[in-house]
């Protein structure tokens, strides 16, 4: 067997001692170099046992155990008639056995398989659901943006670069009834350990971080954002920071635009 065994109903199908003689071999010799899969049997085993222990009894008819007991008298010899009450309960309990041990396997392995099921389908079905959850974000923010962009009250107001700055385009628009904000634009990359970062510059008060960003050279940066409450822009600017950004600006000034 090359590297693990891709089924992980192996290690309950052996745990049941369910496997054909040539697979079980195979499994029982990578299992005894392998400390990974020898937890996953040891698991196996743990819940074959737990299996067996929750199995509800099961008995036979009267009318078989009457059959079962007529063919051991029948065949006994008279001889051995004083030994025939010790002897016909052990032939009993092999009869019983036989007709359980294998109906019990077939049951365990039954119940494994739709365990491995239902986990399989959890799984699918978790990844669904954050799958949907991820496309209701997405349309709930498309919304936003379409919002933002037809709104009468949003202003746009351009960024343009400075002198001897890295060039650039972009733009912001934002909406005070609606209290958000939207940066779009493309720009050169920043140098190596820098990174740019956006401001709005309130008529009144310190800066405002807006946001952090490091472009890729001809791909376009996009984000929205919640205005901060009772905050009217004079002004919008992105300065050349360290990587991450500062709580003020530090750095030079790359692009500014008023509101008109």
């Amino acid at each position: 067997m090359n590297g693990h065994p891709i089924r992980e109903e192996d290690f309950d199908l052996l745990a049941l001692g369910a496997l054909d003689a040539d697979e079980r071999r195979e499994l029982e010799a990578h299992v005894a170099s392998c400390a990974a899969c020898a937890a996953k049997l040891a698991e196996a085993r743990g819940r074959i046992a737990l299996l067996a222990a929750a199995a509800p009894p099961a008995a036979p008819s009267a009318a078989v155990k009457q059959r079962l007991m007529q063919q051991v008298r029948a065949e006994a010899r008279p001889a051995r008639a004083a030994r025939e009450k010790e002897t016909s309960p052990s032939l009993f309990g092999k009869w019983w056995f036989a007709v359980l041990a294998p109906a019990g396997a077939v049951l365990a392995i039954a119940t494994i398989l739709l365990w491995n099921e239902n986990r399989k389908l959890d799984r699918e079905l978790a990844d669904l659901h954050a799958s949907v959850q991820q496309q209701e974000q997405q349309l709930h923010e498309a919304r936003e943006v379409a919002d933002l962009i037809t709104s009468s009250d949003t202003v746009t107001v351009a960024l343009s670069p400075q002198p001897g700055m890295p060039k650039g385009t972009a733009h912001v628009m934002y909406n005070m009834k609606m209290g958000m904000l939207m940066y779009e634009g493309v720009m050169t990359p920043p140098a190596a350990e820098k990174s740019y970062q956006l401001w709005i510059m309130p008529a009144q008060g310190k800066p405002i971080s807006a946001g952090v960003f490091n472009p890729v050279s001809g791909q376009s940066d996009h984000w929205m954002m919640k205005m901060p409450q009772g905050i009217e822009p004079k002004a919008f600017t992105i300065t050349l920071e360290p990587s991450g950004g500062m709580p003020q600006p530090t750095g030079p000034m790359v692009m500014m635009g008023s509101p008109s």
